[in-house]
């Protein structure tokens, strides 16, 4: 069955709309900001404490795009912020609907770079896989992402963008109590988070405000290929779930897999594992296991695996390889799958084989890319003064 594609069109109003006439950047991106930062930020304009909160409440709970939607606002000020501010979100350059469902949207930014976000919908669940940085620092050689050398880290606004964009497609603004289509937040998508903890810390805590998006901290997983020096602080201070992207029991095949390990090896990664705060056989690590034909799956794999997680209250995902162009790599047999996946549950390790979801739009793990690539500091700067000199919209 063939992917719905949708060229999207940029609607006549709303959050993709040119703003006024006055350069953007002299304009403030309110999206970024915290309660704080907003607070802060009334303040410059000589408005009273209060309008801190109104404003938080519309962008992050009410979803609003324009501030003339702001109606608890005074007349004045709802005139005087499109001159001095943006709701913008990402633009959509294009989306295409799987015949499963899941929806992939490739975004472009302020400065023109672009990621893709998905969203995977369940009968029990919603789950929107974001992006945390343009290409990738890492270079894991079943990854397509991984083909894109990193461009630039994305910005806490820039991520909460892409939620708030699954939001305005689901139409589940205000921030919905129950009943809510978009259940759980994944930083699986383009890029390694802990390469970019500032801006992904921030995220997580407005996405967790309860005034706010008030998504729980256990409806929040961040994935890493294994920065060691980052997972306990991120334990301590965010206490999001953990998935470690992990595909090899030995130090020599994650070497090759996943070029990280020869910084931070598997004893290391496996011990802050072990010390990953708050952990329990009720929140356990999800461990990712990509499956590759005759390089990961032996039985003896299998065994290995469960000797490594000893003692970690784990659960292993296995993922059957998803192939893009240029690949190496095959996917494991489904029999294959199934000895791999037997041994583990024999070893009470729980450990279902996922399925692929959004294949036939390339949306399935570790298939997302875009096509920024990193220019020269001169050519960035002056893609960005264009975009910023470019006139409003009519």
């Amino acid at each position: 069955m063939q992917a719905h594609n949708a060229a999207y069109q940029p609607p006549t109003e709303g959050p993709f709309q040119a703003g006024p006439r006055t350069p953007a950047a002299r304009r403030r991106h309110l999206v970024e900001m915290d309660r704080d930062e907003l607070a802060a930020f009334v303040q410059e304009l000589g408005e009273p404490k209060f309008r801190a909160k109104q404003l938080y409440h519309w962008i992050h709970h009410r979803g609003a795009t324009e501030f003339a939607q702001m109606t608890t606002l005074a007349k004045g000020l709802r005139a005087r912020l499109p001159e001095v501010a943006t709701l913008d979100r990402p633009m959509v350059k294009d989306k295409q609907v799987s015949y499963d469902g899941t929806i992939k949207w490739l975004l472009r930014l302020s400065d023109l770079q672009e990621v893709e976000a998905v969203f995977i919908p369940e009968a029990d669940r919603g789950t929107l896989c974001i992006s945390s940085q343009v290409g990738c620092t890492l270079t894991c050689r079943f990854c397509h992402t991984g083909t894109q050398r990193l461009v630039r880290n994305l910005s806490a606004g820039e991520m909460l963008g892409q939620i708030m964009l699954a939001r305005d497609e689901l139409e589940e603004w205000p921030t919905p109590k129950e009943g809510r289509r978009l259940t759980n937040i994944v930083l699986m998508g383009m890029g390694e988070p802990l390469y970019n903890y500032q801006s992904v810390a921030k995220m997580t805590r407005m996405a967790m405000d309860g005034d706010g998006l008030g998504f729980s901290r256990r409806r929040i997983t961040l994935s890493t290929s294994g920065v060691v020096p980052m997972m306990q602080k991120c334990g301590e201070e965010l206490g999001v779930n953990l998935a470690v992207s992990l595909h090899a029991v030995d130090d020599a095949t994650r070497d090759y897999l996943v070029p990280l390990n020869k910084k931070y090896p598997l004893d290391q990664l496996m011990a802050a594992c072990r010390a990953y705060p708050g952990l329990n056989n009720a929140r356990r690590i999800t461990f990712e296991y990509v499956m590759i034909d005759g390089v990961n799956d032996s039985p003896a794999d299998a065994r290995q695996l469960v000797r490594l997680l000893d003692g970690i209250p784990a659960k292993v995902n296995l993922i059957p390889f998803n192939p893009w162009p240029g690949t190496e790599f095959e996917c494991s047999s489904p029999e294959a799958i199934e000895r791999f996946s037997d041994i583990l549950y024999e070893a009470n390790l729980s450990a279902p084989v996922r399925t692929p979801r959004g294949q036939d739009i390339m949306a399935a793990c570790g298939q997302l890319r875009s096509e920024s690539q990193r220019q020269k500091k001169s050519v960035r700067d002056a893609a960005a003064r264009t975009a910023a000199s470019a006139p409003a919209a009519e």
